[in-house]
């Protein structure tokens, strides 16, 4: 019998990608529920394709005369939309690819409702990492990560025992501006931050790419993950984007995943989880167009963002949500021209400065510490 599947942000670049691992998979998996912020008309193509009985759409202007469905298609608007569709009664797994904050709730509420949820959006464990392990306990959910790198980690560790694992490395791109000189970033354009070199991605993460605050939000992440201190995980940059990370053992031995940039595999692993299944979608990997593989250290003072991400995870509570938020804000006050590059780290750092962090405790105080550190972060982009 084939499991019914929500996609949350099937619109963006990781909903899509979902959408064609499913379509190849459509004996294993039904699409029940769809949901983006605002893109209409490729919500709809995409519910027509797929045979989703649920549609959802965040943004209510967005949603306002949305038609074009049979009798018996339930059209959703608004917010709630998301947590409707992660706790769909024919759903067992959601795949959660919505951008930011946004995606908090609903990973909640799929949790606490005994769902897997296949996790793309990192944000709702850097927020409120605590909470969302307590759901998955108390709910009987499960979470399996989508994100690269995590994906990677999670393949390689399976079947060792608890305890075995010492150390993660991380890799990353280095983004467009890997080996550029200090005073050149600082002025770095829109269009060149996003001119990312392996992959493609949707604006807000590719900028996330170039101020490696993406690979910050990925530590925190990997530490509820896998319940590592962040004194044993370690991120290095490799500009291939082949090796998505590693894992060293207690007896010294290092297991690496390796494959092409391409979300498809991460996507399909965390459906059959801890199966593998055929699939002959996803691109064949071949050592020798791979070409050579080198690492690099991470050019800590060249990306502050990053050291910033590290230091609030590090601190705990809600230091981590103030983080996200006033990056989410200072990448959205760049993208718009309203902030030079070099300022989206400065306003993180303003913001997590004026920050007391309080203990994580109910989703409330993560969400009034994200409302705050919004509102500090438009103060300094303004």
């Amino acid at each position: 019998m084939s499991v019914g599947v929500a996609v949350l942000g099937s619109t963006g670049s990781i909903g899509t990608s979902a959408l064609r691992v499913l379509e190849r998979q459509r004996e294993r998996f039904k699409v029940v529920a769809l949901t983006a912020y605002g893109s209409a008309d490729r919500l709809i193509e995409q519910a027509k394709r797929t045979g989703a009985r649920m549609v959802g759409l965040v943004d209510q202007e967005s949603g306002k005369g949305i038609g074009g469905f049979e009798t018996g298609v339930a059209i959703r608007t608004g917010p709630e939309a998301l947590v409707e569709a992660a706790t769909h009664p024919e759903v067992g797994i959601v795949i959660n690819a919505v951008v930011g904050a946004a995606g908090l709730e609903a990973t909640l509420a799929a949790l606490r409702a005994g769902k897997r949820v296949a996790l793309a959006n990192k944000e709702t464990l850097v927020m409120a990492g605590e909470l969302v392990l307590k759901a998955a306990r108390e709910g009987g959910g499960e979470i399996v990560p989508v994100d690269s790198e995590h994906s990677a980690v999670l393949q390689c560790i399976a079947g060792s025992r608890q305890g075995q694992l010492r150390r993660l490395i991380i890799t990353a791109s280095g983004g467009p501006f890997r080996d550029w000189p200090l005073e050149k970033l600082s002025r770095a354009t829109v269009e060149e931050a996003l001119k990312h070199p392996t992959w493609r991605m949707g604006p807000k993460i590719t900028v996330d790419s170039a101020t490696l605050a993406n690979k910050a939000l990925e530590v925190i992440e990997a530490h509820f993950l896998f319940g590592l201190d962040y004194d044993a995980i370690e991120v290095v940059v490799h500009p291939q984007s082949i090796v998505h990370a590693l894992t060293e053992f207690v007896d010294g031995s290092v297991l690496a995943q390796i494959g092409f940039p391409s979300m498809e595999l991460p996507i399909l692993y965390a459906l059959t989880y801890p199966e593998r299944v055929p699939d002959n979608g996803t691109p064949r990997f071949d050592p020798v167009a791979a070409g050579p593989l080198t690492f690099e250290p991470l050019r800590k003072d060249a990306f502050p963002a990053f050291e910033l991400g590290v230091e609030a995870g590090r601190r705990g509570g809600t230091a981590p949500a103030v983080f996200n938020a006033a990056n989410e804000v200072a990448v959205k006050a760049f993208l718009e021209g309203r902030i030079p590059f070099g300022e989206i780290a400065g306003t993180i750092e303003r913001v997590l400065g004026a920050h007391h962090p309080l203990p994580a405790e109910d989703l409330e105080v993560v969400i009034a510490a994200d409302r705050w550190a919004r509102k500090q972060a438009e103060g300094c982009c303004s």
